[in-house]
């Protein structure tokens, strides 16, 4: 095989895990494909029209910011210089039925006098004694885990016995809704920490107590990005363009050839070839699962390891002008009875008494609130699809009845919303399924459920040679910062292997990413592709 072709990598799709891969790889000198099948980079990270202009229809909580620092100074720029962020201090605002409010915010002795003032004294103890169980969880699982490129179970071991209490504070035999309601007297505030198990994917009372340490991610701090979360997507997709990356916008990935056992080219729908010595699969690994990138890739991942799928929703993206109520940036509205959610979403169904979030796109720190209609997007958790999309009639009088439920679930806490959007501005699971083959809509990947589920997930290295994972469907998980982990976990398994088998081996710099030799520098591709 020549040399141009052992250096040249396809990765399919230009998620936030996709779009981290290409830079590390880019920058490293390797010649550097993406293909996607949307418009534009982003993935689930995209915006749609409004009156007031693009809307964020995907993620809006972003925490971990170092991790993006350190990708884009490992390429060699500023993120502040491509995606400016904006430190939000209040976290959320929190609303209950009744005129009840709290705010959490990144200082905990803040978030604390909050809960005084909200609970009672003992609860705001409750609290602290919770934050700091969930810090310490998050401490000793962020180098085994979090941050490994595959869980280290004898680096979780060695955790474990060099803090005995840990394994309690972990409650393995727990769920986070069982944990919380015994953490707080107030029924609110364990409503409040539990739901951290939807942010990925889960329902609290199935999803193990360990993911309390989300809690002291969230606390670690959340950024807005100036400009919107699509920005970042876009910078990050022209600092790997600037580093040699190339782009084929509305191409679409068919399968993956195998050849001699290895992944050995990329087939686009339109029947072009693009041939590769490493493949990035940065779509949902279910897809690789289900044969839908070819029956000769579909070992590449175990059919276990990513089934049943997470939670999806029913995301809402419209402008309009808000009114009777001091929306922060992010913004929560509880149920009075949270039990009857997650069973209509174990059943299948659509929640009845939704927990809904909302971001007032405009608002947060230093802003004032809009005088006109604002940017607003509303998310109401919903189940997988199950089985084949509903019928035309059928999906529009869904859409219908979640408008009610929603506008109408909003209405007791006093919020104003003229005009309410109508069905054309929902993305339902279904739409979310014909967005992203293969995930029956799932957002999040498989499902968190039981102890073990996030030590299972596919990691960057696929079963099939020369195929790569990356996304938030593969370790460490959902969510933006870790599906971005994921991308370049990929990337560093790939250098490693070229690195292996080159004659002109690549050389390594600080932060695991590696430098192409004058050689392989010299034959980088820059070429550009629609």
């Amino acid at each position: 095989m020549a040399r141009a072709a052992q250096q040249q990598v396809v990765v399919i799709g230009a998620g936030m895990g996709g779009l981290a891969a290409a830079i590390d790889l880019a920058a490293a000198g390797l010649a550097v494909t993406v293909v996607e099948r949307a418009d534009g980079p982003g993935g689930k990270m995209r915006t749609l029209p409004s009156a007031a202009g693009p809307v964020d229809a995907g993620p809006t909580v972003l925490t971990q910011r170092a991790v993006f620092d350190d990708l884009f100074a490992a390429a060699g720029a500023r993120l502040d210089a491509l995606a400016p962020l904006v430190a939000e201090p209040v976290l959320a605002r929190h609303f209950w039925p009744g005129g009840a409010r709290l705010d959490l915010s990144s200082d905990r002795d803040a978030s604390a006098a909050a809960v005084a003032a909200f609970a009672g004294a003992a609860d705001a103890a409750a609290f602290r004694a919770f934050a700091a169980r969930a810090g310490r969880l998050r401490a000793a699982f962020q180098a085994p885990v979090i941050a490994a490129s595959r869980p280290d179970r004898p680096g979780i071991a060695r955790a474990l016995l060099r803090a005995p209490g840990l394994l309690r504070a972990m409650a393995p035999l727990s769920s986070l809704a069982r944990v919380t309601a015994a953490s707080f007297r107030d029924p609110r505030l364990a409503q409040l920490f539990a739901r951290y198990a939807t942010y990925v994917g889960g329902a609290p009372d199935r999803t193990p107590a360990l993911l309390m340490l989300i809690w002291a991610t969230e606390e670690q701090g959340v950024w807005r990005v100036d400009g919107g979360m699509h920005r970042l997507a876009l910078a990050m997709a022209g600092l790997a363009r600037s580093r040699g990356a190339a782009f084929r916008f509305g191409a679409e990935a068919a399968a993956v050839e195998v050849a001699l056992g290895r992944a050995a080219a990329v087939r686009l729908a339109d029947g072009t070839s693009l041939p590769a010595a490493a493949v990035v699969c940065n779509a949902d690994p279910r897809a690789l699962a289900l044969g839908l990138l070819g029956r000769p890739a579909a070992a590449a991942v175990d059919a276990a390891a990513v089934a049943p799928p997470s939670h999806s929703a029913h995301v809402w993206t419209f402008a309009a002008r808000l009114a009777g109520l001091p929306l922060l940036h992010h913004n929560l509205f509880f149920p009075a009875s949270p039990g009857s959610e997650f069973a209509d979403l174990a059943a299948g169904r659509m929640p009845r008494a939704p927990t809904l979030y909302l971001c007032a796109q405009d608002r947060g720190a230093g802003r004032r609130a809009p005088a006109g209609p604002e940017r607003v997007q509303i998310i109401a958790n919903g189940p997988p699809l199950a089985g084949a999309p509903p019928d035309p009639r059928r999906a529009a009088e869904e859409a219908e009845r979640c408008r009610m439920q929603v506008f109408t679930a909003l209405a007791p806490f006093g919020l104003r919303v003229d005009p309410r959007p109508d069905t054309g501005s929902l993305t339902t699971p279904a739409d979310f399924a014909a967005l992203f083959p293969g995930s029956a809509g799932s957002l999040y990947g498989p499902s968190p459920h039981g102890l073990t589920a996030s030590l299972k997930r596919p990691t960057a290295r696929s079963r099939l040679p020369g195929l790569y994972l990356a996304g938030g469907g593969v370790h460490p998980g959902p969510g933006i910062p870790m599906a971005t982990r994921s991308g370049r976990h990929a990337a560093a398994a790939i250098l490693a292997d070229l690195a292996s088998t080159s004659p002109s081996r690549p050389t390594a710099m600080p932060g695991g990413i590696s430098t192409p030799s004058a050689t392989t520098a010299r034959g980088r591709s820059r070429s550009s592709a629609s």
